[in-house]
């Protein structure tokens, strides 16, 4: 049974500060890095495809901001110190952590979220900018990824604030909705055991659950015998394709290898791993048969 598509209005927020000894570029403009604006048009699509069309966002406004983000102890680079450090390959502040809070303030995001003009944000900055792949705040925020952002519990519902590298691509990004992905639905069976935990099944892989591999998680394919080894030409027996068929998962296992997930394209392999996931109308024991609901709305995690 098909189910009707969501859509989400996101603010982008991006750290792209100007160089004033540089020419006056831009910091992404001046290291040759990646156009945000093209980063989250990619990012938008592919989630729209392999959700199988049931999440679209909309983006609402785009910020460019002509400054750097402060960092939890008040420290806040200048575009010399910057670009020095970059340059140099060391010297980059630690502790590394934004102030969460100054952003929201900032951003006004409490009186933008509870107008209902958004319902989440996405960061941008440079490497060592200092944002968590992803965070939740709002009431009853639970573990993204990240640490619940603390003092937000009298918001009428919670929001995720994704955190982006400009200087990577957009397999990069996928990987950090992947892990925001991982944790929300860690949440949704916590309280499910053994093989009623559908989530622990669709996650397991050869290395740690021998010839029982179903999809695996971000980090490991099927096959994987390391963290990020997507390249594996290793076969191992799967049952990947049941989950496809959601909620008959009695598909028989066969031979799988990197050549179904992108023989080591961080990007494929990760839309390869999104695209089996649940996705129908219905339920079993009070849990949804399209777990993208959860994933992309925090709100209707039970």
């Amino acid at each position: 049974m098909p189910v009707e598509p969501v859509f989400r209005k996101v603010l982008i927020i991006s750290f792209d500060p100007v160089v004033p000894n540089e020419g006056r570029r831009r910091l992404s403009t001046l290291f040759n890095w990646n156009r945000v604006d093209e980063l989250v048009a990619s990012l938008i699509s592919d989630l729209n495809r392999v959700s199988h069309g049931y999440c679209n966002y909309e983006v609402v406004e785009l910020l460019t901001v002509d400054a750097f983000p402060v960092k939890i102890d008040g420290f806040s680079y200048t575009a010399a110190s910057y670009t020095a450090a970059w340059r140099a390959g060391s010297g980059f502040h630690q502790p590394d952590w934004v102030d969460y809070h100054r952003i929201v303030g900032d951003f006004h995001l409490v009186q933008r979220l509870e107008a209902g003009n958004i319902d989440e944000v996405w960061l941008f900055g440079f490497p060592y900018g200092g944002f968590y792949e992803s965070r939740m705040a709002g009431p009853g925020a639970f573990w993204c990824n990240a640490p619940p952002l603390q003092g937000f519990d009298l918001l009428s519902r919670r929001f995720v604030i994704m955190g982006f590298n400009y200087e990577r691509g957009v397999g990069e990004m996928l990987e950090s909705y992947g892990h925001r992905a991982e944790s929300i639905m860690i949440h949704v069976f916590r309280d499910r055991m053994g093989e009623a935990n559908l989530w622990e099944r669709f996650t397991r892989y050869d290395k740690a659950n021998p010839g029982r591999a179903e999809v695996g998680n971000v980090h490991f394919a099927p096959n994987s015998e390391r963290d990020y080894d997507w390249g594996n030409r290793r076969k191992v027996l799967s049952n990947c394709d049941s989950w496809l068929n959601f909620p008959d998962l009695s598909d028989r296992p066969r031979p799988v290898d990197c050549r179904e997930w992108g023989n080591g394209d961080t990007r494929r392999h990760h839309l390869w791993w999104f695209e089996h996931f649940p996705h129908i109308g219905g339920q079993s024991a009070g849990i949804s048969h399209n777990w993208w609901k959860y994933v992309i709305d925090p709100n209707r995690v039970p």
